[in-house]
Formats: C-alpha cells, structure tokens, sequence
C-alpha cells in the first residue's frame, strides 16, 4: 500500500504542472524516439544487405582467379586467370560435397530488340545456374546442356532487359541482337532487385556459356566458377574440396600459391554488415547524448520543484515522515517522469519507422530487445539524475523548511 500511496501522490504531483512535466520529459522522449529509430534504420539496412546477398544462392561459393605477379609486381585479383571448361568439368566429375556447378562468363554488349536498344551484361552459365541462385523463371523455359554443348543462340531475359526492350508484348520467341548476333529469347526472369552493392539483379541476360565465350566474350578463359554446396554446415568442407580439385587442375606444387580464391556468402555477409554495423553504433551513441540532456532537464526541474515545495517538505516532516519517505518521493517523481517520456519516445519511435518504410526507400527494423534497453535507460536516468534532487530534498531542516518562504 505504501508503494501505492507514494506513486499516487508523485502522479498527481506530476500532474499539477502538466506543461512543464511534458516539457520537462522532452528530453527523454526526444532521446529515446532517436535511439530506437537510429538503431532500427541500422538494422534494417543490415537486414537488408543480408537479403540481397541471400538472393545470390542458397550455399554459394564462388571461384574467383587469382592475381598475377609479373616482375615482383602483384596484380590484381582476377588479373591470372586459367579458368577453362575442363576445370568445371573435373569439379563437376570429382566433387563429392558439390551440389551444382556452373561457369560465368562476362560480357558487356549492346543489345538491338523490340523498340530499340539496350546496354547490359550478358552472363554465360549452364542449367545449373539456377538452381545456385535459386532463380525461378517468370516464363518460358531455360536453355538445356545440349544448348551449352552445341552452342545454340539463345537467351533468358532479365526483368529490367524486358521493361526497356519489350515494355508492350511477349519477349518469348523474339529474335534480338547482341553485338549483331541473333539470339533467340526463350524465357524471362522472375525480378530479384537490387544487389547487395546498389545494382539491378534483373539488368542481365543469360545464355549458354560456350556461345558467350565463342561469340561475345572471345579467348579461351572463363571468368568464374559458381559452386552450390548441399548443406551450409559442408561449405567449410566443400571449399577445401574444391581447393584440392582446383590445385590438382591447374597442376600447382607443394608450395606453390593457389592461383585462384574461393570465397563464400559468410565473408560476402560480414564484409557489406560490417559498414552498416559500425553506423548503427556511431549513430546510436549521438542519439545517447540527447538522453543524457534529457535527464540534465529533469534534475533541473526536479531541484526547482524542491525550491517550490520546502514548506511542503518541511510540514511532512514535522508530522512524523521520515527523510527517507521524502528520498522516495520525489526519486518516484523523476522515475514516473522518465518512464512516461521513455513511453511516448518508444511510441514516437513506431510513428517514425512506420512513415519511413512507406513513404522512404529507407527501411527500418524494430527489434524488441532495442525498445526494452532504450526504456531500461529512460528508468536509468531517472534515477541517477532524479537521485541528487531527492537527497536534497531528504536532507533539509523541518524547521528551516517551515519558515522558507
């Protein structure tokens, strides 16, 4: 009952001067609105890195060539490649942990279509290609191995490919030209937006990758090799398994560098969070400040509250309350006042992230563990700042409170 009680009159204490107690809690509420908020865009662009990088695959690895090293200069990555298809044969025929297999070849063309022309990468790949990135058509279908092996001219449609080139019909059975050769468009993407690095997923074309290199990219060297292992808990495994196969391919001695790198979406993941991680803090601390100018606020106020209630202090004391009753009072005081501004700032926090989502291409991601240690902090500084107030308020003179005037 006494808890009760000593809330009840803080409460109604509170709410004698309502506009100085929301002013007063302005601060906090300013303070903890900002937190959630910073730490939620934070998260949600973690979020949504993670996302765009998940699209890439389920499982990928990704077999890169290495960097030359002509004259004690180092090159770099990419700058060595040996990359052939009896490469993606051996893994293909030799790996045991591998799921799928798929080459990539690049080339940047321009392509004459539909209402015009177009500007975009063409990737040579096989079959497998999209069930590593876990790519499901739209319509149509897919180009076969037989198509990879007779290098027939034929292509798959990315979603931005199709707005720009066939904005008003069907692209399936069309003809278009990339650097002047005719290929045939079989099928069409589904649209897998932006990429983790601020590019369109959906602005490519894919088709047999013997007929890219033979008649867009040219030479003999394919530009990488995309892995799908069978289960995230193997893809250790599998990496050291395509290490061997690639270092037997390329017939590198003990001792000698590996002149290709593998990587996989665990060193992809934390180095495009890193950035995002390392803001979220930056941010969150500046927004902290705000709090602790918010709780300077309430010491302020409560320290004039003390000045305007001595006499009332005083006849408290002098009727048999204890100078920690009046300790508890006025620290229940800075406690309510803190709380209720932590509660309007977590819900000024919901308004913000909801309006931000949409209507901005900023998305933001309240975690519930964020709200409950921004209102522990509203309570914490309630209590260190509304503390000093109370104790002063404890330790005056009944009979000096009773002739204050």
């Amino acid at each position: 009952m006494k808890a009760k009680v000593i809330l009840k009159v803080a409460t109604k204490s509170i709410l004698k001067s309502r506009l100085r107690s929301l002013l007063t809690a302005l601060g906090i509420i300013i303070g903890v609105a900002a937190v959630v908020v910073m730490v939620a865009i934070g998260d949600g662009a973690q979020l949504k890195v993670e996302q765009q990088i998940a699209s890439l695959g389920t499982n990928l690895i990704i077999i890169t060539p290495g960097a030359s090293n002509t004259g004690g200069v180092r090159g770099g990555a990419g700058t060595f490649n040996r990359f052939t298809f009896d490469d993606v044969d051996k893994i293909t025929t030799q790996s045991t942990l591998a799921k799928a297999v798929s080459p990539v070849v690049m080339a940047r063309a321009q392509v004459i279509g539909g209402i015009g022309n177009w500007f975009t990468m063409v990737q040579g790949v096989s079959p497998d290609y999209l069930d590593i990135r876990e790519w499901p058509l739209e319509s149509g279908e897919f180009f076969t191995e037989r198509d990879v092996t007779s290098r027939n001219k034929v292509c798959v449609l990315g979603t931005d490919v199709v707005k720009n080139l066939f904005p008003n019909e069907d692209p399936i059975g069309q003809t278009i030209r990339i650097r002047s050769v005719p290929f045939k468009v079989i099928g069409v993407l589904t649209s897998k937006g932006q990429s983790s690095v601020g590019t369109s997923n959906d602005d490519v074309i894919l088709a047999p990758s013997r007929t890219v290199l033979d008649r867009l990219a040219g030479g003999k060297f394919i530009s990488s090799i995309q892995v799908s292992a069978q289960s995230s808990e193997k893809i250790p495994a599998t990496i050291e398994e395509l290490k061997g196969i690639m270092r037997e391919a390329h017939k590198l001695t003990q001792g000698e560098a590996d002149d290709f790198t593998i990587r996989d979406q665990s060193d992809i993941t934390e180095a495009a969070t890193e950035t995002s991680r390392v803001l979220t803090i930056l941010l969150a601390s500046v927004a902290g400040v705000s709090l602790v100018v918010g709780g300077i606020g309430i010491m302020n106020i409560m320290l004039v509250s003390v000045t305007e209630r001595t006499r009332e202090i005083g006849i408290r004391l002098s009727i048999g309350a204890r100078s920690s009753d009046i300790l508890i009072q006025f620290l229940t005081e800075a406690i309510v006042l803190s709380l209720t501004g932590g509660i309007i700032g977590v819900l000024l926090s919901f308004l913000i992230t909801y309006l931000l989502n949409h209507y901005t291409d900023q998305a933001a991601y309240i975690k519930p563990q964020v709200i409950m240690i921004a209102f522990g902090f509203a309570g914490a500084i309630g209590i260190f700042f509304g503390f000093y107030p109370a104790r002063k308020a404890a330790g005056l003179n009944p009979i000096d409170a009773l002739r204050y005037e």
